[in-house]
């Protein structure tokens, strides 16, 4: 198994949060889009695996915004792959 595919499935793991709102979309994102981020977006979602899930969830239901720009940046990427346009 490669470092890349070895990579893929942690992050996987920890994309499985327990919350549903959160796993439908974090698991799918990190298998489907993931790899194809740059490598300032990959980052940034490494940063918001690192969130606490009430945090994520008020970003993800749009009703707070992250303070830092890499992780708003990171949640408008997640938001705008499941939302119509």
């Amino acid at each position: 198994m490669s470092d890349n595919e070895l990579e893929l499935k942690k992050l996987y793991w920890q994309c499985r949060r327990g919350m549903l709102e959160l796993d439908v979309l974090l698991s799918p994102f990190v298998q489907e889009v993931y790899p194809s981020l740059s490598l300032e977006d990959q980052a940034s979602f490494k940063k918001l695996l690192t969130c606490e899930d009430q945090d994520l969830f008020g970003w993800f239901m749009q009703r707070e915004e992250p303070g830092d720009a890499d992780l708003k940046r990171i949640v408008k990427i997640i938001l705008d792959r499941v939302q119509p346009s």
